[in-house]
């Protein structure tokens, strides 16, 4: 099981209540969740069309990729805990929440997900992937590596990159 996110990934449900939600017809002009991958996770929004109810969360797909478990929710319209979905039609869609997000700002800084600047301290990094103070750690590839996410700068770890790659942080 592997967190998937995929673009254009919209399909109709009408399942009710708090359980588990059967995916029906694909959207005219987006791909079904068959393209996330069965057993796979995924961030996902549900909107109950033409009413308040909304849901934004990780979900678990099953073994077919009909049906989809809503496993963690981030943010909704019921206070942020899972929505009780009355009679309608939802859409299902795929998506990167915001919280989740690592990006630039309007100046080019690169921000993590919890909104707080990324920094870094030449090639020293630790508490990243658990990395032990005093640890070093070589990034051998041919291709160029890439590290997101909230870096703390403290303890002695090295990171070196070793090859023709290059190392990127944002």
């Amino acid at each position: 099981m592997a967190l998937v996110i995929n673009d254009r990934v919209k399909v109709t449900s009408t399942t009710t209540g708090t359980g588990v939600f059967a995916l029906g017809a694909t959207q005219t002009g987006f791909e079904a969740f068959t393209a996330i991958g069965n057993n796979n996770t995924t961030y996902y929004t549900i909107f109950n069309q033409g009413t308040a109810e909304w849901e934004v969360g990780l979900g678990t797909l099953d073994g077919t990729s009909a049906n989809l478990t809503r496993t963690t929710i981030l943010t909704s319209s019921n206070s942020d805990s899972i929505v009780t979905f009355t009679s309608g039609t939802k859409d299902v869609f795929c998506t990167l929440p915001a919280s989740k997000a690592v990006y630039l700002d309007a100046s080019g800084t690169a921000v993590g997900v919890d909104g707080s600047t990324i920094t870094t301290l030449g090639d020293t990094f630790s508490n990243y992937n658990d990395i032990d103070v005093n640890t070093t750690t070589t990034l051998v590839s041919t291709l160029n590596s890439f590290l997101a996410g909230t870096i703390t700068v403290s303890g002695s770890a090295v990171w070196t990159v070793s090859g023709p790659g290059t190392l990127t942080i944002v």
